[in-house]
Protein backbone atom coordinates (compact mmCIF):
# COMPACT_ATOMS: atom_id res chain seq x y z
CA UNK A 1 0.00 0.00 0.00
CA UNK A 2 1.45 3.47 -0.81
CA UNK A 3 1.25 5.37 2.25
CA UNK A 4 1.65 8.95 0.50
CA UNK A 5 -1.93 9.66 -0.17
CA UNK A 6 -3.76 12.42 1.51
CA UNK A 7 -6.31 11.73 4.67
CA UNK A 8 -8.89 13.22 1.99
CA UNK A 9 -8.16 9.94 -0.81
CA UNK A 10 -8.48 7.34 2.15
CA UNK A 11 -10.90 8.93 3.47
CA UNK A 12 -9.30 9.56 6.68
CA UNK A 13 -10.76 12.16 9.60
CA UNK A 14 -11.19 15.60 8.35
CA UNK A 15 -13.76 16.82 10.00
CA UNK A 16 -13.72 20.89 10.73
CA UNK A 17 -14.29 22.47 13.87
CA UNK A 18 -17.02 24.25 15.19
CA UNK A 19 -18.87 25.67 17.71
CA UNK A 20 -21.30 23.08 17.43
CA UNK A 21 -19.13 20.38 17.02
CA UNK A 22 -16.70 21.74 20.41
CA UNK A 23 -20.25 21.68 22.43
CA UNK A 24 -21.08 17.93 21.04
CA UNK A 25 -17.65 16.93 22.46
CA UNK A 26 -18.06 18.64 25.66
CA UNK A 27 -20.78 16.82 26.49
CA UNK A 28 -19.87 13.18 25.45
CA UNK A 29 -16.59 14.35 27.69
CA UNK A 30 -18.83 14.56 30.83
CA UNK A 31 -20.26 11.16 29.86
CA UNK A 32 -16.95 9.41 29.73
CA UNK A 33 -17.73 9.01 26.11
CA UNK A 34 -15.96 10.83 22.64
CA UNK A 35 -16.38 11.11 19.11
CA UNK A 36 -13.79 8.11 17.51
CA UNK A 37 -12.87 11.04 14.46
CA UNK A 38 -11.21 13.27 16.51
CA UNK A 39 -8.75 11.15 17.55
CA UNK A 40 -8.67 8.09 14.51
CA UNK A 41 -5.69 9.76 12.55
CA UNK A 42 -3.57 9.35 16.08
CA UNK A 43 -4.34 5.69 17.31
CA UNK A 44 -4.46 4.22 14.05
CA UNK A 45 -1.11 5.44 12.13
CA UNK A 46 -0.24 4.59 8.64
CA UNK A 47 2.70 2.30 9.98
CA UNK A 48 3.66 1.46 13.59
CA UNK A 49 4.74 4.47 15.81
CA UNK A 50 7.24 3.97 18.42
CA UNK A 51 7.59 6.35 21.09
CA UNK A 52 10.57 5.73 22.33
CA UNK A 53 14.03 6.82 20.98
CA UNK A 54 17.32 5.23 19.95
CA UNK A 55 20.21 5.03 23.43
CA UNK A 56 22.97 4.26 23.95
CA UNK A 57 24.47 4.05 27.39
CA UNK A 58 28.56 4.53 27.65
CA UNK A 59 29.67 1.88 30.23
CA UNK A 60 32.56 3.66 31.24
CA UNK A 61 30.30 6.57 31.76
CA UNK A 62 28.10 4.46 34.42
CA UNK A 63 30.17 1.76 35.71
CA UNK A 64 32.19 3.75 38.39
CA UNK A 65 28.15 5.29 39.31
CA UNK A 66 27.10 1.47 39.52
CA UNK A 67 29.69 0.45 41.97
CA UNK A 68 29.59 3.59 44.03
CA UNK A 69 25.89 2.30 44.76
CA UNK A 70 27.30 -0.77 46.54
CA UNK A 71 28.99 1.86 49.30
CA UNK A 72 25.49 3.90 49.45
CA UNK A 73 23.35 1.10 50.13
CA UNK A 74 23.01 -2.88 50.63
CA UNK A 75 21.11 -5.04 49.17
CA UNK A 76 18.69 -5.45 51.69
CA UNK A 77 18.31 -1.41 52.22
CA UNK A 78 17.57 -1.12 48.50
CA UNK A 79 15.63 -4.87 47.58
CA UNK A 80 17.50 -4.51 44.31
CA UNK A 81 20.82 -2.29 44.40
CA UNK A 82 20.47 -1.14 40.43
CA UNK A 83 21.39 1.35 38.61
CA UNK A 84 18.39 1.63 36.41
CA UNK A 85 18.41 2.83 32.56
CA UNK A 86 15.92 4.89 30.95
CA UNK A 87 14.44 6.32 27.95
CA UNK A 88 14.37 9.71 27.13
CA UNK A 89 11.14 9.48 25.81
CA UNK A 90 9.45 6.48 27.88
CA UNK A 91 10.31 8.12 31.31
CA UNK A 92 6.59 7.99 33.05
CA UNK A 93 7.08 3.88 32.94
CA UNK A 94 10.78 3.72 33.61
CA UNK A 95 11.14 2.10 30.41
CA UNK A 96 14.55 1.57 28.35
CA UNK A 97 12.79 1.07 24.95
CA UNK A 98 9.10 0.16 24.55
CA UNK A 99 7.83 -1.93 27.30
CA UNK A 100 11.39 -3.35 28.61
CA UNK A 101 13.30 -2.28 31.44
CA UNK A 102 17.17 -2.58 31.74
CA UNK A 103 19.66 -1.61 34.80
CA UNK A 104 23.10 -2.60 35.90
CA UNK A 105 23.15 -4.53 39.14
CA UNK A 106 26.05 -5.03 41.57
CA UNK A 107 26.74 -7.42 43.69
CA UNK A 108 29.76 -7.25 46.00
CA UNK A 109 31.60 -10.91 47.44
CA UNK A 110 29.34 -12.37 49.97
CA UNK A 111 26.46 -10.67 49.28
CA UNK A 112 23.18 -11.94 49.06
CA UNK A 113 19.61 -10.65 48.11
CA UNK A 114 16.66 -11.79 49.45
CA UNK A 115 14.50 -14.17 47.60
CA UNK A 116 11.87 -12.79 45.92
CA UNK A 117 9.16 -13.49 43.26
CA UNK A 118 6.71 -11.63 41.12
CA UNK A 119 4.97 -11.74 37.50
CA UNK A 120 7.48 -9.84 35.45
CA UNK A 121 10.18 -12.29 33.74
CA UNK A 122 13.72 -11.11 33.97
CA UNK A 123 16.91 -12.13 32.56
CA UNK A 124 20.55 -11.38 33.42
CA UNK A 125 23.44 -10.75 31.15
CA UNK A 126 26.99 -11.17 33.41
CA UNK A 127 29.41 -8.04 32.74
CA UNK A 128 32.29 -8.56 35.12
CA UNK A 129 33.56 -10.66 38.21
CA UNK A 130 33.76 -14.38 39.83
CA UNK A 131 31.85 -16.26 42.11
CA UNK A 132 28.17 -14.98 41.16
CA UNK A 133 24.88 -17.17 41.39
CA UNK A 134 21.58 -16.99 41.28
CA UNK A 135 19.39 -19.72 42.91
CA UNK A 136 15.81 -20.50 40.99
CA UNK A 137 13.12 -22.17 42.88
CA UNK A 138 15.56 -24.24 44.64
CA UNK A 139 18.32 -24.37 41.80
CA UNK A 140 21.81 -23.17 42.63
CA UNK A 141 23.38 -21.40 39.39
CA UNK A 142 26.88 -20.04 39.26
CA UNK A 143 27.84 -17.51 36.51
CA UNK A 144 30.97 -15.97 34.13
CA UNK A 145 31.35 -12.99 32.22
CA UNK A 146 28.74 -13.52 29.04
CA UNK A 147 26.80 -15.72 30.44
CA UNK A 148 22.80 -15.27 29.95
CA UNK A 149 20.79 -16.14 32.61
CA UNK A 150 16.72 -16.62 33.14
CA UNK A 151 14.57 -15.79 36.15
CA UNK A 152 11.22 -16.50 34.65
CA UNK A 153 8.12 -15.02 35.94
CA UNK A 154 6.67 -16.14 39.51
CA UNK A 155 9.88 -18.12 40.42
CA UNK A 156 11.65 -17.37 43.39
CA UNK A 157 14.86 -16.24 42.77
CA UNK A 158 18.17 -14.62 44.73
CA UNK A 159 21.38 -13.72 43.81
CA UNK A 160 24.73 -13.57 45.56
CA UNK A 161 28.34 -13.77 45.24
CA UNK A 162 30.77 -15.92 47.62
CA UNK A 163 33.07 -14.62 49.89
CA UNK A 164 36.26 -15.68 47.95
CA UNK A 165 35.01 -13.97 44.52
CA UNK A 166 34.78 -10.91 42.97
CA UNK A 167 32.55 -8.01 42.50
CA UNK A 168 29.92 -9.04 40.06
CA UNK A 169 27.83 -6.67 38.05
CA UNK A 170 25.54 -7.90 35.20
CA UNK A 171 22.76 -6.11 33.47
CA UNK A 172 19.34 -7.17 34.20
CA UNK A 173 16.08 -7.27 31.70
CA UNK A 174 12.95 -7.35 33.13
CA UNK A 175 9.18 -6.67 31.21
CA UNK A 176 7.85 -4.62 34.36
CA UNK A 177 6.63 -2.07 32.22
CA UNK A 178 4.79 -4.46 30.17
CA UNK A 179 3.43 -6.28 32.94
CA UNK A 180 2.63 -2.97 34.58
CA UNK A 181 1.06 -1.84 31.83
CA UNK A 182 -1.64 -4.76 31.92
CA UNK A 183 -2.38 -4.13 35.30
CA UNK A 184 -1.00 -7.76 36.58
CA UNK A 185 2.28 -7.10 38.32
CA UNK A 186 3.03 -8.75 41.56
CA UNK A 187 5.84 -8.71 44.24
CA UNK A 188 6.62 -10.95 47.04
CA UNK A 189 9.64 -11.73 49.23
CA UNK A 190 10.53 -15.55 50.26
CA UNK A 191 10.25 -16.09 54.29
CA UNK A 192 14.40 -17.27 54.56
CA UNK A 193 16.88 -18.68 52.26
CA UNK A 194 15.42 -21.32 49.42
CA UNK A 195 16.08 -24.71 49.92
CA UNK A 196 18.13 -25.76 47.48
CA UNK A 197 16.29 -28.74 46.06
CA UNK A 198 18.88 -29.90 43.41
CA UNK A 199 22.58 -30.19 42.62
CA UNK A 200 24.62 -26.93 42.04
CA UNK A 201 24.09 -25.72 37.89
CA UNK A 202 21.50 -29.10 37.73
CA UNK A 203 20.02 -27.44 34.60
CA UNK A 204 22.88 -26.86 33.17
CA UNK A 205 23.70 -30.39 33.45
CA UNK A 206 20.39 -31.61 32.44
CA UNK A 207 19.86 -29.28 29.60
CA UNK A 208 22.49 -27.64 28.18
CA UNK A 209 23.87 -30.78 26.18
CA UNK A 210 22.20 -29.13 22.67
CA UNK A 211 18.60 -30.82 22.68
CA UNK A 212 20.39 -33.83 24.35
CA UNK A 213 18.36 -34.70 27.84
CA UNK A 214 17.24 -37.23 29.89
CA UNK A 215 14.51 -38.80 29.12
CA UNK A 216 12.43 -39.60 32.76
CA UNK A 217 12.31 -35.54 32.89
CA UNK A 218 9.18 -34.16 32.47
CA UNK A 219 9.09 -30.69 32.15
CA UNK A 220 5.54 -28.63 31.76
CA UNK A 221 6.07 -25.54 32.12
CA UNK A 222 5.81 -22.87 29.83
CA UNK A 223 9.48 -21.30 29.83
CA UNK A 224 13.32 -22.64 29.23
CA UNK A 225 14.20 -25.23 32.28
CA UNK A 226 17.29 -24.36 30.93
CA UNK A 227 18.08 -21.26 33.37
CA UNK A 228 21.89 -20.83 32.21
CA UNK A 229 22.89 -20.22 28.85
CA UNK A 230 26.82 -20.40 28.98
CA UNK A 231 29.44 -18.22 27.01
CA UNK A 232 31.79 -20.69 26.17
CA UNK A 233 29.86 -22.96 24.69
CA UNK A 234 27.46 -19.76 22.66
CA UNK A 235 30.96 -18.30 21.32
CA UNK A 236 32.31 -21.23 19.30
CA UNK A 237 28.37 -22.43 18.32
CA UNK A 238 28.32 -18.64 16.51
CA UNK A 239 32.10 -19.56 14.88
CA UNK A 240 30.69 -22.46 13.73
CA UNK A 241 27.48 -21.32 12.45
CA UNK A 242 29.44 -18.58 10.53
CA UNK A 243 31.70 -21.26 8.47
CA UNK A 244 28.79 -23.02 6.76
CA UNK A 245 26.11 -20.25 7.09
CA UNK A 246 26.11 -17.60 4.17
CA UNK A 247 26.26 -14.27 6.46
CA UNK A 248 23.48 -12.36 7.04
CA UNK A 249 23.78 -8.85 5.24
CA UNK A 250 21.38 -7.07 8.23
CA UNK A 251 22.46 -8.96 11.20
CA UNK A 252 25.68 -11.33 10.42
CA UNK A 253 25.14 -14.60 11.93
CA UNK A 254 22.69 -14.62 14.79
CA UNK A 255 21.53 -17.35 17.03
CA UNK A 256 18.68 -17.00 19.21
CA UNK A 257 18.65 -18.53 22.67
CA UNK A 258 15.80 -21.20 22.91
CA UNK A 259 13.84 -23.68 25.15
CA UNK A 260 15.80 -26.42 24.69
CA UNK A 261 11.93 -28.58 24.53
CA UNK A 262 10.36 -26.85 22.59
CA UNK A 263 12.70 -25.04 20.15
CA UNK A 264 10.65 -21.58 21.51
CA UNK A 265 11.81 -18.81 23.13
CA UNK A 266 13.27 -19.11 26.57
CA UNK A 267 9.79 -16.90 28.26
CA UNK A 268 6.82 -16.22 27.52
CA UNK A 269 7.32 -12.08 27.23
CA UNK A 270 10.59 -11.87 26.97
CA UNK A 271 13.02 -13.59 23.69
CA UNK A 272 16.79 -13.12 23.68
CA UNK A 273 20.15 -13.67 20.78
CA UNK A 274 23.29 -13.29 20.09
CA UNK A 275 24.89 -12.30 16.94
CA UNK A 276 28.58 -12.29 15.46
CA UNK A 277 29.40 -9.24 13.07
CA UNK A 278 31.96 -10.32 11.17
CA UNK A 279 35.43 -8.66 11.09
CA UNK A 280 34.97 -5.69 8.58
CA UNK A 281 30.90 -6.45 8.69
CA UNK A 282 29.01 -3.86 7.01
CA UNK A 283 24.84 -4.21 7.28
CA UNK A 284 22.50 -3.31 5.74
CA UNK A 285 19.39 -1.34 6.96
CA UNK A 286 16.32 -2.89 7.76
CA UNK A 287 13.62 -2.28 10.23
CA UNK A 288 11.26 -4.46 12.15
CA UNK A 289 8.26 -4.65 14.98
CA UNK A 290 9.52 -5.09 18.39
CA UNK A 291 11.81 -3.36 20.84
CA UNK A 292 15.34 -4.26 21.08
CA UNK A 293 17.82 -3.77 24.20
CA UNK A 294 21.69 -4.35 22.89
CA UNK A 295 24.52 -5.01 24.78
CA UNK A 296 28.19 -5.37 23.30
CA UNK A 297 29.28 -8.47 24.55
CA UNK A 298 32.57 -8.74 22.38
CA UNK A 299 34.59 -6.51 20.30
CA UNK A 300 33.54 -2.37 19.14
CA UNK A 301 31.35 -0.79 16.20
CA UNK A 302 28.79 1.22 15.53
CA UNK A 303 25.07 1.28 14.47
CA UNK A 304 22.85 3.93 12.51
CA UNK A 305 19.29 4.16 14.08
CA UNK A 306 16.69 5.83 13.05
CA UNK A 307 19.39 8.27 11.21
CA UNK A 308 22.02 8.47 14.21
CA UNK A 309 25.46 7.44 14.25
CA UNK A 310 25.86 5.46 17.63
CA UNK A 311 29.69 4.01 18.26
CA UNK A 312 30.13 1.70 20.84
CA UNK A 313 32.38 -0.91 22.46
CA UNK A 314 32.24 -4.33 25.09
CA UNK A 315 29.81 -3.67 27.50
CA UNK A 316 27.85 -0.65 26.19
CA UNK A 317 24.14 -0.74 25.93
CA UNK A 318 22.20 0.60 23.25
CA UNK A 319 18.29 0.04 22.16
CA UNK A 320 16.87 0.00 18.59
CA UNK A 321 13.04 1.23 18.91
CA UNK A 322 10.55 -0.62 17.30
CA UNK A 323 10.37 -0.31 13.57
CA UNK A 324 13.35 2.26 13.99
CA UNK A 325 15.30 1.80 10.72
CA UNK A 326 18.87 0.22 11.81
CA UNK A 327 22.20 -1.28 10.75
CA UNK A 328 25.03 -2.30 12.63
CA UNK A 329 29.09 -2.03 11.52
CA UNK A 330 32.20 -3.76 12.85
CA UNK A 331 34.58 -1.23 13.07
CA UNK A 332 37.68 -3.64 13.08
CA UNK A 333 39.13 -5.29 9.72
CA UNK A 334 40.74 -8.24 11.86
CA UNK A 335 38.11 -9.27 15.20
CA UNK A 336 35.02 -10.22 14.77
CA UNK A 337 32.05 -8.28 17.69
CA UNK A 338 29.16 -9.84 19.46
CA UNK A 339 25.93 -8.15 20.30
CA UNK A 340 23.94 -9.43 23.26
CA UNK A 341 19.91 -8.41 22.76
CA UNK A 342 16.85 -9.37 24.30
CA UNK A 343 13.62 -8.10 23.24
CA UNK A 344 9.29 -8.40 23.25
CA UNK A 345 9.02 -10.99 20.30
CA UNK A 346 7.26 -13.73 22.04
CA UNK A 347 4.31 -11.29 22.45
CA UNK A 348 5.09 -9.26 19.02
CA UNK A 349 4.94 -12.70 17.49
CA UNK A 350 2.74 -14.90 19.64
CA UNK A 351 -0.07 -11.85 18.77
CA UNK A 352 0.33 -11.85 15.11
CA UNK A 353 2.37 -8.03 14.89
CA UNK A 354 5.21 -9.14 13.45
CA UNK A 355 6.00 -7.43 10.52
CA UNK A 356 9.83 -6.57 9.04
CA UNK A 357 10.81 -4.75 5.69
CA UNK A 358 14.37 -4.07 4.43
CA UNK A 359 16.03 -1.22 2.50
Amino acid sequence: MNNNHSDDQLGRARVKSSPELEAYYKELEGLGAGALWTVANDIEPWEPRSYSVPMLWKYDELRDLALKSAELVTPEQAGRRVVYLVNDNRKAVSAAVGWLYTGIQVTKPGESTSAHRHKASALRFIMEGKGGYTVVDGHKITFEVNDFVITPNSTWHEHGVAEDGETCVWQDGLDIPLVNALEANDYAVYDGKQELKYPVNYSVLNYGNSGFYPTHENWNKPYSPLFKFEWKKIYPALVEAAKVNPINAYDGVKMRYSNPITGGHVMQTMGASMQLLPAGFSGKRHRHTGSFVYQVAKGSGYSIIAGKRFDWKTRDIFCVPSWAWHEHHNASDTEDACLFSFNDLPVIESLGLYQEQAD
